[in-house]
């Protein structure tokens, strides 16, 4: 059993701010992207069919006065998989999330960490590590002031050369 926090635990702890910067183009195949890719949308209308604990985490974080922000920074042309996050994004949005979106082109020149990761209150970060072909391969609890300052401070360089997800168009 891993000693590190559940991000349920690590959201409700938050007070402030928590920020999520992703930087992959392809994850983990699920049967929501897989159903998406057959054709099937979601029902937006019936929110029970895709409002899920992690969406009533956000929601509740953002009741208290959390600002949660999201960003992504991908490849042109998009993988399909980004391509449905950019469709499903609207769940996010409906839970509270600001999220924004970076062309990997436009972000050369920015110092970035070579993992997504969370960042909770300028004070923990959450790494996530996955293997070569999107999958999940652990994550680790960093709360060291320098490291947790250096992805803080990468996202906010992404943050401010982003694209709101309103105004993004896939490619």
């Amino acid at each position: 059993m891993s000693s590190i926090p559940e991000f349920a635990e690590l959201i409700a702890d938050c007070r402030r701010s928590a920020v999520h910067l992703e930087m992959r183009d392809v994850y983990f195949s699920n049967p929501r992207l897989e159903a998406w890719q057959n054709g099937q949308g979601v029902d937006w209308d019936d929110r029970a069919s895709w409002w899920r604990p992690y969406h009533q985490n956000i929601a509740d974080a953002v009741a208290r006065g959390v600002t949660v922000r999201r960003a992504r920074i991908v490849s042109e042309p998009v993988t399909d998989y980004i391509r449905w996050e950019h469709y499903q994004t609207r769940a996010n949005l409906e839970a509270g999330e600001l999220v924004r979106w970076l062309p990997r082109h436009q972000a050369v020149d920015l110092l970035l960490p070579t993992n997504d990761y969370w960042v909770f209150d300028d004070r923990k970060v959450r790494v996530h590590h996955f293997s070569g072909d999107g999958h999940w391969a652990g994550k680790e609890l960093v709360s060291d002031p320098h490291l947790v300052g250096i992805r803080q401070a990468a996202f906010e360089q992404v943050w401010e050369r982003a694209i709101p997800h309103d105004e993004y168009e896939v490619k």
